[in-house]
């Protein structure tokens, strides 16, 4: 696999319109969903995917913004032959960004990742080898830290298959994600539910594997997840991130899953652990990480537990 990570930083002068693309094959069974709110950053997303070594049959851009400048990106990458889909969209929350995208893909195969993400060089390449070798899976992959100041990483080496939720986590990256149309018809949509904002992808792992469908994380699929954000912004993230983790979990302890207190507890001590040793070793990002979560993660489950919201099916 070729990638170079060092690469990956934010350069103002990879622009779209300023570079000529060299044509490459087309995947025409899958299809890439970029959920977006419209940041200049998606330029440098949507330019990784036209440097990779292969293109994709279909781009869906779900914009939830109002910056002219993203059609006139996808309007450049139309002209490169790349067939688009820019969905504007009134709704808030990254999982009303990808079920609108979903509800308009029409391939086999449908790839999700972010517009803060960078996909590698054979990124689309491999992602589309492994679900044609595992069509009933969810192919995920590593993430690597871009930019400053990037915390949530997975970056394993090591292969593996998940068919039932652990009590840690489950191995899958909402950014870096492909499946079969047919298995979101299976599972379903993501929760647009503002409890769980920010966990929409462990409510959607661990829903998949309650339902049967395996994980398979492919370290060879691999993206960079752009750190953007500075303290005071990464702060309020890890409060929604813990506030959001405890609204999944109180929406499943409300229908008596007990494999989710045990999950919720260990998560709760986890955190307890890593804000005492942030603490402890002047790791103040761990520290900032530990305390959010402490803090955060019970209001979140009496949130979860109060909510009624169930998530929709894709129906086509």
């Amino acid at each position: 696999m070729k990638n170079n990570f060092e690469s990956f930083s934010w350069d103002s002068s990879d622009s779209i319109h300023t570079i000529e693309f060299k044509s490459k094959p087309v995947m025409e069974d899958i299809s890439i969903i970029i959920p977006t709110l419209g940041r200049p950053i998606l330029e440098q997303s949507l330019y990784w995917i036209l440097m990779g070594s292969a293109w994709p049959g279909g781009l869906i851009v779900v914009e939830q913004g109002t910056n002219p400048d993203v059609a006139n990106w996808l309007k450049r990458i139309k002209e490169i032959g790349i067939r688009v889909k820019h969905i504007i969209s009134n709704q808030r929350g990254r999982s009303a960004g990808i079920n609108r995208g979903l509800e308009q893909a029409n391939t086999r195969f449908v790839a999700i990742t972010d517009d803060d993400c960078f996909v590698g060089e054979d990124w689309l390449l491999i992602m589309v080898g492994k679900l044609r070798q595992n069509p009933d899976a969810v192919v995920t992959g590593r993430v690597e830290a871009a930019g400053e100041d990037m915390i949530v990483v997975v970056t394993s080496t090591t292969p593996s298959v998940q068919n039932r939720p652990r009590l840690k986590f489950d191995s899958m990256s909402g950014g870096n994600m492909g499946a079969v149309l047919e298995v979101f018809r299976k599972v379903g949509l993501f929760e647009e539910d503002p409890v769980m904002a920010t966990a929409e992808d462990a409510e959607w792992s661990y829903r998949a594997l309650r339902k049967g469908v395996s994980l398979r994380y492919e370290p060879d699929v691999v993206v960079a997840h752009f750190g953007w954000r500075d303290e005071n912004k990464r702060v309020e993230q890890y409060r929604h991130y813990a506030w959001s983790h405890g609204g999944f979990y109180g929406k499943y302890l409300r229908r008596g899953d007990l494999f989710i207190l045990a999950r919720a507890t260990g998560h709760f001590l986890r955190a307890l652990r890593r804000w005492l040793r942030g603490k402890i070793t002047g790791d103040s990002e761990l520290a900032l990480l530990g305390q959010a979560y402490c803090l955060n993660l019970f209001p979140g489950i009496l949130a979860g537990l109060r909510s009624k919201v169930r998530p929709e099916y894709l129906i086509k």
